[in-house]
């Protein structure tokens, strides 16, 4: 069974950083795409980011210059790099397995003052 495990989360003041991870177990890490996700309350799951085998991004309009995916295949784990953060960021964020039912459980990010 692929396993996926978010971790990094926390509370963070408006215009701080967080990075997140994504460890994958049980899977060719190397070879599948991967995409975070968030969900803020109240609000359907959305596309944050993704990343293909090869490396090549994409990210949702309202990331762009603020975060930055990454993968280390040596380490089955993919990173997201968030910068200057907003409430609105405010959200759990989950990693999953392009175009697969794998999902991790989530880490909740929460930007306040």
């Amino acid at each position: 069974q692929v396993q996926l495990v978010e971790s990094g989360g926390g509370l963070v003041q408006p215009g701080g950083s967080l990075r997140l991870s994504c460890v994958a177990s049980k899977i060719t890490f190397s070879i599948v795409a991967m995409d975070w996700y968030r969900q803020a309350p109240g609000k359907q799951r959305e596309l944050v980011a993704g990343i293909t085998n090869s490396g090549r991004t994409n990210y949702a309009d309202s990331m762009k210059g603020r975060f930055t995916i990454s993968r280390d295949n040596a380490k089955n784990t993919v990173y997201l790099q968030m910068n200057s953060l907003k409430p609105e960021d405010t959200a759990v964020y989950y990693c999953n397995v392009r175009l697969s039912s794998y999902w991790g459980k989530g880490t909740l990010v929460t930007v306040s003052s």
